[in-house]
Parts: C-alpha cells; structure tokens; sequence
C-alpha cells in the first residue's frame, strides 16, 4: 500500500508531460535539426535523403507509441472522471497520430518513389510541422493544468 507522501501517484501524474515532451521535442529535433544537417554534411543529397527516410520512419512509430500511451493516460480509471487535460488534449493526439500515419503510408513511398518530388516533399513537410505542432499543443495543455 502507498503511502500518502509516496512519490509514485505524482510520478504517474507526470507520466503524460514527460511523453509529450519526448513527442514534441523528437519531432523538432528530428525534423528541424538533424535532417536538415545531413543535407548539408553528407556528400549527396541522395545519401541524406535515404538517412532522413529512415529517420522519419523512426520518428513514425516513436510518435505512435508516445500517442498511444497519452491516449492511454488520458482513459479514465474506473469510476473517476477523465483528467482535466484529457478532452481538450485528445482532439490533438489524435490528430499527431493520424498525420504521422499520413506521412508515413501515403507520402513518404511517393517521395522514396520521387513521383512528383517538390509536390510530396511540400505535403509531406506541411504534415510534419502540423504534428508538432499537434504534440506541441498537447504538452502545453498538459504543462497549462499544472497551473
């Protein structure tokens, strides 16, 4: 039994910020800095094409796992009423997941394809920045309840 100054029911109330904040901060880092430095360090555009291909199919099933367990998080435990952050937070979670997934199977094999390459690169950009910001609005309703 825990006991009231026990630090694992704060730990757990904590569970989702940390998931956010990889979320979040994975996809900028990813996508804003790591990227771009293999188009300019790596000694083809093809070579670093091919790594960031492969990056960003990480940084898919990362995304996917982080909004999963938010959405896990976010259920209500038994006869509880869902946390504050929960509603408002879900709309967004959904909406990172569903663009990570549209990147990932509708996109990305037409630029691997290279089928109409500035036309995918440019939808494939606008998902991307869409889902950080998607995870960017879940960490901050998540930090916003901590208020």
């Amino acid at each position: 039994m825990l006991s009231e100054n026990s630090p694992v029911p704060d730990a757990v109330a904590r569970w989702p910020i940390f998931v956010a904040a990889l979320w979040w901060g994975s996809l900028g880092t990813i996508g804003f800095l790591v990227v771009p430095l293999l188009f300019v360090h790596l000694p083809s555009p093809s070579m670093a094409g091919g790594m960031a291909a492969t990056l960003f199919t990480a940084q898919t099933w990362l995304s996917l796992a982080c909004g999963v367990s938010l959405l896990l998080a976010s259920r209500p435990k038994q006869d509880q009423v869902p946390a504050e952050w929960a509603r408002p937070a879900m709309v967004f979670i959904v909406l990172g997941l569903l663009l990570a997934l549209l990147g990932e199977f509708a996109v990305a094999p037409r630029i691997v394809a290279r089928d109409n390459l500035r036309l995918w690169h440019g939808v494939g950009s606008a998902l991307y920045l869409l889902q950080w910001l998607s995870a960017g609005a879940v960490l901050w309703l998540l930090l916003r309840r901590r208020d």
